[in-house]
């Protein structure tokens, strides 16, 4: 009971404060005493303006290793260029050499090749997050980015480890309902492309133990909770995003139990409200808080 109530009254406490999500923009500065975050990305780079971690995310999504330059990592950006450059282009070489040959080696490289170059680029945006330096313990900002980049890393930010199981199984429960109900949509749907095609040498999986309406019925309800299913999964994911920056606000609030509120009935002895002390002691109402 004691762990529930804790529970409860920590998301109480979030949906108290989803307002700071949807309103409040993220301040961070870079270093004690400059000016706030500007939007100048270019003096962003050369050093004569400080950019909010949130800005400087979004920059590096049109411009990769846009985050190392203003983190002053330069080293790091003929990697990342270089890595993206020698995938892309060896992805497009194997390519070529499949649509010659037909072997499907080259096209198995040509994938690998693709994701390998979509990893460098991921790998980048996330170095320029956690390279991003602040005066800042925790920034909601970054907890929002790294669980949007990786769902559950939000919440390791915020020291929050038990929640990664609850969100991963949230996802796996959702990927199944979507693989079983899309597995069986089409095997429905080509039952009754079967059944109708007017085609008397093709025959469906039931060999008519179910009419044409049955199959149409069946086909159309798990395209229907396969779509659902993909809503759940944005769902989770959405959530993730929201508890990891809700709760990174929350970072600088007292919630621990030593955080109380006492009201009790006593005796007042002096009227610090008249001119005149009081005769005898008057019942008020005493209100202890501890901090």
């Amino acid at each position: 009971m004691f762990a529930i109530r804790n529970i409860v009254r920590n998301w109480l406490l979030a949906i108290a404060f989803l307002v700071c999500f949807f309103t409040q923009t993220q301040a961070q500065l870079t270093q004690p005493g400059v000016n706030p975050p500007g939007k100048n990305y270019w003096k962003g780079l050369k050093g004569e303006d400080s950019l909010s971690i949130s800005r400087v995310w979004a920059a590096s999504l049109l411009v990769p290793s846009y985050s190392q330059a203003y983190n002053r990592d330069y080293w790091k950006i003929p990697v990342v260029w270089g890595g993206i450059a020698g995938c892309v282009f060896g992805g497009y070489a194997s390519n070529i050499k499949w649509m010659d040959t037909g072997e499907s080696h080259y096209r198995t490289q040509r994938n690998l090749l693709y994701a390998g170059a979509a990893l460098v680029y991921w790998a980048s945006l996330m170095d320029g997050v956690v390279s991003y330096k602040t005066n800042k313990e925790v920034i909601p900002a970054r907890a929002t980015i790294y669980s949007a980049m990786l769902p559950g890393l939000g919440q390791v930010y915020n020291g929050h480890y038990w929640k990664i199981p609850i969100i991963y199984g949230g996802l796996v429960f959702t990927s199944y309902l979507y693989s079983y109900n899309s597995s069986q949509y089409q095997r429905f749907r080509d039952a009754y492309n079967a059944l109708t095609d007017n085609n008397p040498n093709t025959t469906d999986e039931f060999n008519g133990r179910m009419s044409s309406s049955q199959l149409k019925s069946y086909r159309d309800n798990f395209r229907r909770q396969r779509d659902y299913a993909v809503v759940y999964t944005g769902l989770v994911y959405l959530l993730n995003i929201i508890d990891a920056n809700v709760f990174a606000h929350l970072s600088d609030f007292d919630v621990s139990d030593d955080l109380t509120m006492k009201i009790s009935p006593t005796l007042l002895y002096e009227n610090i409200y008249a001119s005149r002390p009081l005769q005898a002691p008057a019942v008020g109402m005493r209100l202890n808080i501890t901090f």
